[in-house]
This record gives C-alpha cells, structure tokens and sequence, in this order.
C-alpha cells in the first residue's frame, strides 16, 4: 500500500502553480506534480512551468539537489492530460504546441545542472514515464507501475522520449515496451534500468531522504563535474562538447573545496562544501 506523502514546508518557488509546485527545502527543491485527482496527470501549463521552476532551483545557491515527485501517494505522473486533446488538440498546431512545450519539459529536467532524482510512487506511465527517465536517479516504492501506452491511445510518443528510453533500456527493449503499450511493475522497471532502485511501500521518503542527504553533503563542484562526465559518456549530453566536461573537472580540482576536503579529511571531520 502506498503512503500518502506529505508536502515540505518550504518556500514556494518562481513559477509555482497550485498542480505543480516547486519548493526550496533546506538544500533539496522539490518538484511536485500536485494533481492527484487525476493521478498527476500534467496539463500544458505544467509542461510550461517545468523549466521555470527548474531554473529558479538552479539559480539558488542553497539547492544542491532537485527530486521529482507527485502528491497523493498513488501516481508519480499518469502522463498527459488526456482531458486537454480534445479541447486543446483538435488543430494540428495546438498539437505541436503541446508536444514542444513537453519537450522543452524533458530537456530542462535532463540537463539541469543540478543532480535530479525521480521519488516514484504508484502510477509512472506515459509522459510520466519520460519525466522519470530524464532524472539522473530514480526510486520507486514496490507495487509501482510502469508502461507508455501511446500506442493504446493512438499517439506519437515524443521523440525525446524514445530518445532516453533508448538509452536507458537499449533498442530491443524500447520497441518492446512502445509496441506492446504494456503495464509493467517494479521487478522489470529494475531489471531492465528504468530504475535503479525499489524499496518496500512505505519506505521511499526515507530511502530518498537518506540518498539526498549522502548527495547534498559532498562537493557541489564534484557532483556537477561527475554529471557532465557522465552524460558525456554516456552519450546523453545536450551538446557533446568534452570541453565543457574537462573545464568542468578543472574547475572542480583547482577549488576552496578541495582544499576544505583535503583538511577535513586530516583532521578527522565532516567537510563542510561550499560550491566555491
């Protein structure tokens, strides 16, 4: 049985929509998909307001992690709101316009310069399943489910998506998962890479917190040079650009923060980073 997860008591950030809400908490912002009545499903505005919401995150210098979420307990994100194609969709341009504004949505989380992670509970299907895979780490609670079934509901799945699908499960499996527009669970989401982790129902909040904790103490400079290295190595990079990553490493190595982590290292403490 999934847990009904309780909102932070934060401040609301730029961008903020009462179904989608950025919040800065101490060194983590949340982003939560906060429309349980239709299992999170996310409207244009939503899409519209990902990147905004994201960038106020990555200009405030106490974020040092963004997790994804959706409130409610029993859905991350259903995908799009279908109750939006008829009224939104029936011209070939409000449909384009739809699927740039999810798209610019998936780009934004995918290279957020910030370490991204994915807090799933119950339902990640669909659009839900590509905001998902566009985070950097993601965590489900056992009983969640999975799937894309656009080809159920006689949609184009965004190329963006397939792209990171791609490259998290592989070709063959991507097909599978697009062709068939099955509803898996956590075992197959696990074993073929959609996520890295599953936790038993009732234990995600504190398993992410714990991982966020680990991830928010560590050099801030470090973590950005390991993302970029990363992406680039794995060919997921917005632009393959190595020097971004050498200068990234650079910048890391040549810090206040090495120096702060050589000392506390000697002196037996907890380092304290300060992104500098």
């Amino acid at each position: 049985m999934m847990s009904e997860w309780v909102m932070p008591e934060g401040r609301r950030v730029e961008g903020s929509l009462d179904k989608l809400v950025g919040i800065a908490d101490g060194g983590a912002g949340w982003l939560v998909f906060n429309n349980p009545d239709r299992r999170n499903a996310v409207s244009k505005e939503m899409w519209e307001a990902i990147p905004v919401i994201l960038q106020a995150f990555e200009d405030d210098p106490d974020v040092k992690i963004v997790i994804l979420t959706g409130a409610g307990g029993k859905a991350f994100v259903s995908g799009a709101d279908i109750s939006e194609f008829e009224t939104r969709l029936e011209k070939a341009s409000n449909d384009g316009a739809f699927r740039k504004d999810a798209e610019l949505a998936y780009e934004a989380i995918a290279n957020c310069r910030l370490p991204t992670l994915a807090m799933i509970q119950g339902a990640c299907v669909g659009g839900g399943m590509a905001t998902a895979l566009c985070c950097d780490l993601r965590i489900a609670s056992e009983g969640s489910k999975f799937g894309i079934p656009a080809a159920k509901l006689g949609i184009g799945y965004p190329y963006g998506g397939v792209e990171m699908l791609v490259a998290i499960v592989g070709p063959a499996r991507a097909k599978q998962i697009l062709y068939t527009a099955s509803i898996f669970g956590t075992d197959e989401a696990l074993d073929w890479g959609v996520i890295h982790e599953a936790v038993p129902a009732g234990q995600v909040e504190a398993r992410v917190a714990e991982l966020a904790a680990t991830i928010t103490a560590n050099a801030p400079l470090s973590v950005s040079a390991a993302k970029l290295s990363v992406n680039h190595a794995a060919g997921t990079a917005a632009d393959m650009d190595f020097g971004r990553v050498e200068a990234a490493i650079a910048k890391a190595t040549s810090s206040e923060d090495l120096v702060e982590g050589h000392r506390a290292f000697l002196e037996k403490r907890r380092a304290v980073f300060k992104g500098r």
